[in-house]
């Protein structure tokens, strides 16, 4: 009998939604596999994702849909002569679809996957939950019988296990130890997922997911779960299980109970790791807890003294380590446990925990926020500046297009922020040069080790790791923001620049002479038309008001910076400077002095002196004229008002210098009568003070124009084209949000340290940048990049201030002020700022002092110290350490009796000799620098490329070598512990999306130059050819030259 064959009808937007990326949790299988119908062909590349039964068969992750499988009614095997194909066969008759995986483990794991995705295979796996919800709710019926009616005393001992309905305890914090043992073929490593299950409320809470590390043994993998002081865990938790492959496809499940791990006296507790019916056993999982006191595995306490136990173990994880502020600052928390033995055998507690935080995209945006709001301003200002001379008006064009084009960019800038930050906190290397990233900092973390030891508590270590601040997105072709900012630098015209200050103080002069000069010419008018009826009394009240007013105008006025504006633009217009320049209004300014124009001052061209000899003394004559012509003013006032009060009968002596006076005012105005009015005798003094009042304010107002302008220019137009200044400002923006997350972290840890607290505010914040970048190829224009970055943090303040709530808004740090001068807030609660000395509470500045060291550890740096140029690094270094050494000193000075005072002069001294010594790849300079950080309580940054191996190993290496020297690691157990944690950091790095592709080690350095040690994994083959061209290129050279002397020798003879 034939099969009629039938076209099944589908829902084509449906399928699309049932394959897009949003529902992936829904997925029991997804990967890449080669798809094809004919065997004997080649098959082709495509996305795999497996949704019940249903396979979509997409183009490519996120691509367009190609084909769906219905996986009914088909047989599914692999093939005989390759155990990587799968063939899928249906009973229609039609041609069998053929699957190849990358490996034969990934084939066995889609084999499992796809003969479970049928109807069949569903219907037992509901029917296997029916009978689990079944046996449950039975269960739960005969503990509601038992506990209705207890027995006396029944109730005291439930709820002292936990079981009752009351409030149960938490028995957080717990370090838990996890061993999968997984019985079918795995990958290199796979991610455990633990669960909480609270069983009171029936809510399951997702604790985390991390990888794992491999055992000798192929088939077991380790872990360790921590949970905080502050979890939610109790009694009656549960701990749910689940193992994934590396490529997220399911392996199994199991769950465990909080109580029976705690009152087990097993030091292991194991459970069968099942599939997702529970019907197969593919593995075990087994979990212990973390101990480190001096009884061995096979021993437990006993059970009441197991809660002291672990209240003293895990103590360090106290209030403040759950504090609201180290939860505002710090987010996706990844733990790792480790226990090593010290020299006198007994076992080390090592926690180590990287964390991201949110200030990666917060402060970058506050920024950007501060930068659109200054150059939003300084548009205005010049805007209102009024009219100016052609040349002043092509400068003022040039800030507002410079200004406008940086204020369209950051603006969009910000809106993409905006809406990334809502999903995440982290920049990946991956997208080291996305345009609308190149603010956010890249692989910013928080590498934090928590050590504790039998004799003692929780000591931490932190150190800030991220990628060298650098603008990617511009790239490095032609240099870094050093070589950029030189080379602008060599073209500018050296014209006069003005602060902040100053030209706020131009802004409220202009402000003032606006205000002042109407009022004194109305004052003055008003004394004209009282004058007209010889009223005494009522001309004194206008005299002294005119006076007051004047007063003010002068006192305004006597500023030396008007002095020195008036000086600054004669000296601009005299300077011997050709050529010419096109202003972005499209005028041709000439740059000579003849070309030129006058200044600007509001259409007046003789207002400043262009002569050969300017007398500096024009000025103070402006303002001691009106001073002067307001003194004839009011002798003359007297006078009238003294011969008003005289008798008609005068001294022949006064009548006859009346007279005069008289013959002298007819002379000057022969149309007067002979006896002149007090208008008439006052207009001539009123209309000087009128002229000289106009001569003072017009020269003020030319001068202050000039400051407010070249305020303007100097950060804007002078500091080069746009993107300069734009790169300039990302790059900044980088290193401030890694230098904000240190410096919290630091304050917060020390809020117990009196003389830290004094040094803050006395001395200042160390902030101690380690580079590991090269100076070969663009890694030169990232380290010209970083060392400017950290240069402009000199210019950085922080204030700390009282939080109003305990909410996690109001605990981030702020960022006020204009470039140049920023100050960042760090919020604390107020019982933590209560602790503060009076000067932090108060509000005093702590200013930041930061150091760039460098030292290139790759093989490049092997290349730029044979036949490149190795001086960007040794100029770094020299510098840094200067700096470093004025810091010692005025922390010296200051505090003389702060603990580790007394050993800096000696660590300096090394480190000089260090940085002096004409050695290749001296990474003992990164050493001493660190040892001296961490003498002063400063800030420790590591950075290299995109933070990932060469940031991993110098990390890595300094937390062994705490270990080994502030406590007591086995020296034997040292190399042992530095592979530990790099594969870890490894681990993590995969897991975070930190490196770009899997499968990286953590090395960077050449195998035969690494520290003492050092104990790093060889380097991996990818990194080979650059040894190998440069052994072949030395040996060319060396025989070159050989060549080069005999064929010399031979023609000399």
């Amino acid at each position: 009998m034939k099969m009629k064959k039938m076209k099944l009808r589908t829902n084509r937007s449906q399928l699309l939604f049932l394959s897009r990326e949003e529902t992936s949790g829904n997925f029991q299988r997804e990967g890449t596999l080669r798809v094809g119908r004919r065997q004997d062909r080649g098959l082709s590349a495509r996305f795999c994702r497996l949704r019940g039964n249903l396979l979509f068969i997409l183009r490519k992750q996120g691509g367009e849909l190609e084909e769906v499988l219905l996986l009914e009614r088909c047989e599914v095997m692999t093939l005989p002569d390759d155990n990587r194909r799968l063939s899928v066969s249906f009973e229609s008759g039609g041609p069998p679809v053929f699957l190849q995986s990358s490996s034969a483990a990934e084939c066995v794991s889609w084999l499992v996957a796809l003969r479970d995705a049928n109807a069949e295979a569903l219907t037992r796996r509901i029917a296997h939950l029916a009978a689990l919800v079944d046996a449950h709710s039975t269960r739960q019926q005969q503990q509601h019988t038992h506990t209705a009616a207890p027995c006396p005393g029944r109730e005291t001992r439930l709820e002292r296990d936990g079981g009752g309905v009351d409030p149960a305890v938490k028995v957080s914090p717990l370090h838990l130890r996890v061993v999968c043992r997984v019985a079918v073929a795995a990958a290199a490593t796979v991610q455990i997922q633990v669960c909480v299950i609270d069983t009171h409320t029936h809510t399951v809470r997702r604790h985390g997911c991390s990888e794992t590390v491999q055992e000798p043994d192929e088939s077991v993998f380790l872990t360790s779960v921590c949970f905080r002081g502050d979890y939610p865990l109790y009694h009656h938790s549960r701990i749910k299980v689940t193992v994934y492959h590396t490529e997220r496809s399911f392996l199994g499940f199991t769950s465990f109970s909080i109580r029976d791990i705690l009152r087990s006296k097993e030091p292991h507790t194991s459970a069968g790791l099942r599939t997702m019916d529970g019907l197969n056993e593919v593995g075990e999982v087994s979990v212990s807890r973390l101990q480190m006191d001096e009884q061995s595995d096979d021993t437990s306490p006993p059970e009441h003294e197991r809660p002291a136990l672990c209240d003293r173990l895990h103590g360090s994880v106290h209030d403040k380590e759950n504090s609201p502020t180290m939860r505002a600052v710090l987010c996706a928390q990844v733990c790792k446990v480790y226990r090593f033995l010290t020299e006198d055998q007994r076992w080390l507690l090592v926690r180590e925990q990287l964390s991201e935080t949110p200030l990666s995209f917060s402060l970058p945006k506050q920024l950007l926020r501060a930068l659109i709001r200054e150059h939003a301003d300084r548009v205005q200002e010049v805007n209102g500046l009024g009219e100016l001379s052609p040349h002043w008006d092509g400068l003022r064009h040039d800030v507002i297009n410079h200004c406008s084009h940086l204020i369209g960019c950051y603006q969009d800038t910000l809106a993409e922020l905006d809406r990334l930050s809502v999903s995440s906190c982290f920049k990946s290397s991956g997208s080291k040069s996305d345009r609308h990233l190149q603010f956010v900092p890249t692989n910013l973390h928080t590498q934090r080790m928590e050590v504790t030891d039998p004799d003692s508590s929780g000591v931490w270590y932190e150190v800030i790791t991220f990628g060298a601040p650098a603008d990617h997105h511009q790239a490095f072709r032609h240099g870094g923001l050093r070589r950029l900012l030189n080379k602008h630098t060599g073209h500018s015209d050296g014209s006069v620049s003005y602060s902040q200050d100053e030209s706020s103080r131009a802004r409220e002069l202009l402000a003032s002479v606006a205000q002042l000069q109407p009022l004194v010419f109305g004052l003055a008018e008003e004394l004209l038309s009282v004058s007209q009826e010889p009223h005494a009394a009522r001309l004194q009240q206008v005299l002294d008001a005119l006076t007051r007013q004047t007063e003010q105008f002068v006192h305004a006025l006597k500023d030396e910076l008007v002095k020195s504006a008036l000086l600054a633009i004669h000296g601009q217009f005299a300077a011997p400077c050709g050529g010419s320049h096109v202003h972005s209004n499209g005028l041709l300014c000439d740059n000579s002095p003849a070309g030129r124009e006058g200044p600007p001052s509001l259409g007046q061209r003789d207002d400043v002196r262009r002569d050969a000899e300017y007398d500096e003394e024009a000025w103070d004559r402006a303002w001691a004229n009106v001073a002067m012509s307001l003194n004839c003013i009011i002798a003359m006032a007297d006078r009238l008002r003294g011969r008003a009060d005289r008798p008609q009968g005068g001294t022949s002596g006064e009548q006859q210098e009346a007279a005069g006076d008289a013959d002298a005012r007819d002379a000057a105005s022969p149309s007067s009568s002979s006896s002149p009015s007090w208008q008439e005798q006052l207009l001539p003094l009123v209309v000087t003070l009128r002229d000289c009042v106009r001569e003072a304010v017009a020269k003020a107002r030319a001068a202050m124009t000039f400051v407010v302008l070249r305020g303007a220019v100097a950060p804007t137009v002078d500091q080069g084209p746009a993107q300069v200044v734009q790169r300039r400002h990302a790059v900044f923006s980088q290193a401030l949000s890694a230098l904000v997350c240190g410096f919290m972290l630091k304050l917060y840890g020390g809020l117990e340290d009196p003389d830290f607290l004094q040094q803050l505010h006395s001395v200042g914040v160390l902030a101690q940048f380690e580079s590991l970048l090269s100076t070969y190829g663009d890694e030169v224009g990232m380290l010209e990049d970083m060392e400017v970055g950290v240069a402009d943090l000199s210019q950085v303040a922080f204030t700390v201030t009282e939080a109003k709530t305990e909410e996690t808004d109001d605990l981030l740090p702020t960022l006020s002020g204009t470039w140049g001068s920023f100050v960042v807030e760090v919020p604390l609660t107020p019982e933590t700022f209560a602790l503060l000395p009076r000067e932090l509470r108060e509000g005093r500045p702590i200013r930041v002092h930061p150091v760039l060291f460098n030292i290139g550890i790759n093989q490049q740096q092997s290349l730029a110290e044979r036949f490149g140029d190795s001086s960007p690094q040794e100029r770094v270094n020299h510098q840094s350490c200067e700096r470093l050494r004025v810091y010692c000193r005025a922390l010296g000075e200051r505090r003389p009796d702060a603990a580790g005072v007394q050993s800096l002069s000696d660590l300096l001294t090394s480190l000089e000799r260090s940085v002096d010594a004409r050695k290749r790849k001296n990474v003992e300079v990164l050493w001493i620098a660190a040892t001296v950080c961490r003498q002063v309580s400063g800030v420790r940054l590591t950075s290299c490329k995109s933070a990932k191996d060469r940031t991993a190993m110098s990390v890595t290496l300094e937390q062994c070598v705490l270990l080994r020297e502030r406590h007591s690691l086995g020296q034997q157990h040292f190399s042992s512990a530095l592979d530990c944690m790099r594969r870890s950091h490894l681990s993590w790095g995969q897991l975070l999306g930190c490196y770009a592709q899997s499968g990286l080690t953590v090395s960077g350095s050449d195998p035969g130059e690494r520290p003492p040690g050092a104990g790093a994994p060889e380097a991996p083959g990818r990194h080979l050819y650059p040894v190998v061209i440069l052994l072949v290129t030395s040996h060319l050279l060396v025989l070159w030259l050989i060549l080069s002397l005999v064929i010399l020798l031979a023609r000399c003879e």
